[in-house]
């Protein structure tokens, strides 16, 4: 639980940062801010599952691949899943009809 909550604050930090850039620059630089959040999601999942590899695994774990499955992997599924799914949304939305 405490992963998924990890991953979907970095989300929303890159969600808010590609906002708060489009702001400041004044146009939009980054037009999808959702794929945005998910780049950012996926980056620091990246370098949390090496993270998880190259240590040494504890001694009372249930091993690395356990622990990149539980902790790195569902997470970034689940928001992935997501994000895909609000964004075929957007798409159902926008079509005309």
């Amino acid at each position: 639980m405490g992963a998924l909550v990890f991953y979907t604050v970095i989300y929303f930090i890159g969600y808010y940062a590609a906002h708060i850039l489009n702001e400041l620059s004044a146009r939009k630089l980054i037009r999808n801010r959702r794929m945005a959040g998910l780049v950012l999601a996926l980056l620091v999942g990246t370098v949390h599952a090496y993270k998880i590899i190259s240590s040494p695994p504890p001694h009372h774990g249930d091993g690395a691949s356990f622990a990149l499955g539980l902790y790195v992997l569902l997470p970034l599924a689940i928001i992935t899943l997501i994000v895909l799914y609000l964004n075929w949304q957007d798409r159902q939305d926008n079509e005309p009809r």
